[in-house]
């Protein structure tokens, strides 16, 4: 029964270096900034920012979806595949019609990178408007 436990505990072992041998060698997705605050806004104003990221891995990046929170927030992509070390960019624009206070838009990148789903996100402050 030992001897079942000590191979049982080597294969897990070696399965855990084999994954992470794996994942170091497949894309990594390394962001400039994740999040950007642009503090109070007034309801009704549109805000955006573009999110630079880079492919830190071994083989090409494949953004297969980017998806937000509410359709107050829209993202666009590359769809093409990011090259190892080359760059690429997500736009991401928040429209505040509608919403009053803290506002937190995150955004969803689904990808082939070691991790699969990153996250970036819109955060202001909607203030009403003034008349």
């Amino acid at each position: 029964m030992k001897k079942f436990g000590l191979l049982l505990g080597l294969f897990a072992f070696l399965f855990v270096i084999q994954v992470n041998a794996q994942s170091e060698s497949g894309a990594v997705i390394t962001f400039k900034e994740k999040s950007v605050d642009f503090g109070d806004i007034v309801q009704g104003q549109k805000v955006s920012h573009t999110f630079e990221l880079t492919n830190t891995g071994e083989s090409p990046l494949v953004i297969s979806n980017v998806a937000a929170t509410c359709g107050c927030t829209v993202p666009s992509w590359p769809k093409e595949p990011v090259a190892p070390g080359a760059s690429a960019e997500i736009q991401v624009s928040f429209n505040s019609a509608g919403k009053m206070g803290k506002q937190n838009s995150v955004v969803r990148i689904y990808s082939n990178a070691s991790e699969p789903i990153e996250k970036v996100s819109l955060i202001s402050n909607v203030l009403p408007k003034t008349k």
